[in-house]
C-alpha cells in the first residue's frame, strides 16, 4: 500500500467540495491525492479549481453521444476508460450531476464514493434541498442533513453508508441559508469519511 491514497474527482459544478478536498491534501491532513479531476461540462468552475492545484483534467460531455446517437452505456464506458488511466484507489462523487450505469460501476467494484445533501433514505435524486426546505414548510420534516456512501450498482442514493450528519432546519431559514449550511456540512463530513475509509484500507 502506497502512502496516499489516489482519488479521481469527477464534478460537474463549481467544485466546492473538491476544493475541500484539494486544500486537507494540501495541508497535509489527509493521506490521499487528487490525481485527476473528470468533468461532463466543459465550463465547470471545478475544473479551475484543479487547474490552479496542478491536477490534470480531463472533460468528457454527453452532448456529442446525445448528438450522434450513442448510448448512456457507451457513455460511461467510455467514462471509465478515462478514469482507470489515473488508476485510482477511489472515484469520489462531488456534484457529479449524471446517474452512473454498471457499465462504469463495474469497473471500481467498492471503490465509488458519493456525497448527497440528504439523510438516507430521504430526498434520493436531484433538488435535495430544495425538496426537503419545501417538506419542512409543510411540516413534514424538522431536519435534514448529509450522508456519503458508496455506489455498488445503479440505485439511487441509497448504497452502503459511510458517514451521515443530521442538519437542522429553522423557521427564519431561507433556501438560501438552508443550502449554505448543508454545504458547509458536505465540505467537511466529505473529508472525515475519505479519511475514515483509508484508515480502514488493509495493509498488504
Amino acid at each position: 500500500m502506497s502512502d496516499q491514497t489516489h482519488l479521481v474527482v469527477l464534478a460537474s459544478g463549481s467544485g466546492t467540495n473538491l476544493q475541500a478536498i484539494l486544500d486537507v491534501c494540501k495541508e497535509g491532513n489527509l493521506p490521499a491525492a487528487v490525481v485527476a479531476v473528470i468533468s461532463d461540462q466543459k465550463n465547470a468552475y471545478a475544473l479551475e479549481r484543479a487547474n490552479a492545484a496542478g491536477v490534470p483534467v480531463r472533460c468528457h460531455p454527453w452532448k456529442p453521444y446525445k448528438d450522434n446517437g450513442k448510448s448512456r452505456i457507451q457513455y460511461d464506458a467510455d467514462l471509465a476508460q478515462i478514469v482507470f488511466e489515473f488508476q485510482p484507489d477511489y472515484v469520489i462523487l462531488a456534484g457529479w450531476m449524471r446517474l452512473l450505469s454498471m457499465a462504469f460501476l463495474a469497473h471500481f467494484p467498492m471503490q465509488v464514493i458519493n456525497l448527497h445533501p440528504a439523510l438516507p433514505g430521504t430526498f434520493p435524486g436531484t433538488h435535495a434541498i430544495e425538496r426537503a426546505y419545501q417538506a419542512y414548510q409543510s411540516g413534514q420534516i424538522k431536519a435534514t442533513g448529509v450522508m456519503v456512501h458508496f455506489v455498488p450498482d445503479e440505485g439511487v442514493d441509497d448504497g452502503p453508508l459511510i458517514a451521515k450528519q443530521t442538519v437542522p432546519i429553522y423557521d427564519q431559514d431561507t433556501l438560501e441559508t438552508l443550502e449554505n449550511r448543508i454545504h458547509h456540512v458536505e465540505h467537511k463530513l466529505l473529508v472525515d469519511a475519505i479519511n475514515q475509509i483509508i484508515q480502514i484500507e488493509p495493509e498488504y
